[in-house]
């Protein structure tokens, strides 16, 4: 018998890994420093590492959102109890380091963008398709297995200067017009009187469909869901090797091969280069930052003017987007460092720092009590995919939310249920009938790319 690593044993987070860089996520990580472990509570049971080679049905690599909620759906309708791996902690990547902003979206593409890259009718059905998304979104977490705490009121667009009302208008004018959409434009005086004391947003356009929740409680009551239904979740089991011999994937973890009969990728921004041909190089990982301030006093609020806890965020490329928290602090987010070495560089947090004393003034040199980032599965053509992308083999993937994944997600994980079941032939949107595209010959030069946009993006947010 060959011989294989031992369990480790618990390792520290590692602040600089880079998806791009390492061969892998690790093995058996802690999470990282985030509010949402912070103030989730005790992390659920899960079934351990595996301990010895088994044969299973369907295996799901990943147990974040999309993962958990393939396994949940495979279960409820399908019937089928699927084992996930998990290389570290459960929801140990994006599910526990994103803003926990629920949105009518899917990728990064605007309704007009959609209407641009694929006509009228398909982009139609993609509105169909994430308002269904919401629908569902919306039953789990109001069903009795999910405690999250959601904060519902809609989501506000910020614009960020008063040359972008005018887009912000049009906009509206697409998503009521041609899709039926309740969307409506807020001026600077309603904004501030009844929702939030932005100090920099000209107004917002408001979409009647946003919903914040705790990040980290949403994924532990979906593991509990999930392992309620007969899934098993191992932690501490990365992919190592994978084969496929006679149609069944041979799956090594340090403590065993998994042999399984079709595989689902759930693995977003944490996507292992070497997981697999079909999605190496198939995501542009992009760092994002978060920040929490401790408690406002009550004259802070009152001069932020919080009245709303439902997602905020703003028009930049690379986009701010905020909210209050039910216990009294504030939490921002952007985007961050091109690479996992430099995460750590102050300068990154302080430009974060920035964005929120422009909103907000009077938080200037207010004290973080929380401060951490994480990796945004961004995709190259801006939207996800739920995909099998060989016929002839039973791998299938979903991922490339672009940081609109917490309430998508779901959806997702429900797509691809259907997909591993054989049940997703009636699936037509390009979503589901694309793979997820390629930047080719010029995979190796993505990050000068980044360097060379992302002052570009500055230019033309705050400047031009």
């Amino acid at each position: 018998m060959p011989h294989r690593p031992k369990h480790w044993p618990k390792a520290s987070y590692d602040p600089r890994y880079d998806p791009i860089v390492d061969a892998g996520p690790g093995h058996n990580r802690d999470h990282a420093p985030t509010y949402w472990i912070g103030t989730a509570g005790t992390p659920p049971e899960d079934d351990g590492p595996i301990s010895g080679d088994i044969d299973v049905d369907v295996v799901v690599v990943g147990s974040g959102y999309t993962g958990l909620s393939t396994a949940i759906h495979l279960a409820k309708e399908h019937g089928i109890k699927a084992h996930i791996l998990e290389a570290n902690t459960v929801a140990w990547g994006c599910s526990t380091r994103n803003g926990g902003q629920a949105q009518i979206s899917s990728g990064r593409l605007k309704r007009s963008e959609w209407i641009k890259r694929w006509g009228v009718d398909v982009a139609k059905g993609m509105h169909a398709e994430v308002c269904e998304a919401f629908e569902l979104f919306n039953d789990l977490i109001g069903s009795d297995d999910i405690d999250c705490d959601p904060q519902t009121g809609g989501h506000f667009y910020m614009a960020h200067r008063e040359k972008v009302m005018a887009k912000l208008e049009k906009e509206c004018g697409v998503l009521n017009d041609v899709f039926g959409y309740g969307a409506r434009m807020v001026s600077r005086d309603e904004l501030h009187e009844n929702y939030v004391r932005d100090q920099e947003a000209h107004g917002a356009l408001w979409e009647p469909d946003g919903t914040s929740i705790h990040a980290a409680k949403l994924a532990f009551s979906y593991v509990r869901l999930a392992r309620k239904l007969g899934a098993k979740i191992h932690t501490a089991s990365p992919v190592m090797g994978w084969k496929t011999v006679n149609g069944v994937h041979h799956l090594t973890t340090p403590g065993g091969i998994v042999r399984a009969r079709a595989v689902a990728l759930a693995t977003a921004g944490y996507t292992p280069p070497g997981l697999n041909e079909k999605t190496k190089h198939r995501l542009m990982p992009i760092l994002s930052n978060s920040i929490v301030t401790r408690p406002l006093t009550d004259e802070e609020k009152a001069e932020c003017g919080f009245q709303v806890k439902s997602p905020l965020t703003d028009t930049r490329t690379l986009r701010h987007y905020y909210r209050y928290l039910p216990d009294g602090r504030v939490q921002i987010g952007s985007r961050s460092a091109i690479t996992g070495l430099d995460a750590e560089n102050p300068k990154h947090l302080a430009l974060l720092q920035k964005g929120l004393y422009r909103k907000f003034p009077v938080l200037e040199g207010i004290d973080l009590d929380y401060s951490w980032w994480g990796w945004v599965d961004v995709s190259h053509d801006m939207m996800p995919r739920i995909f099998q992308p060989d016929p002839k083999q039973t791998i299938f993937y979903a991922m490339g939310y672009g940081g609109n994944g917490v309430m998508y997600s779901a959806q997702a994980g429900k797509r691809l249920a259907q997909m591993v079941a054989g049940k997703g032939k009636d699936l037509k949107l390009p979503i589901f009938t694309s793979q997820l595209p390629s930047h080719g010959i010029l995979t190796p030069f993505r990050r000068l790319g980044q360097r060379v946009a992302y002052p570009y993006y500055y230019a033309r947010d705050e400047i031009l």
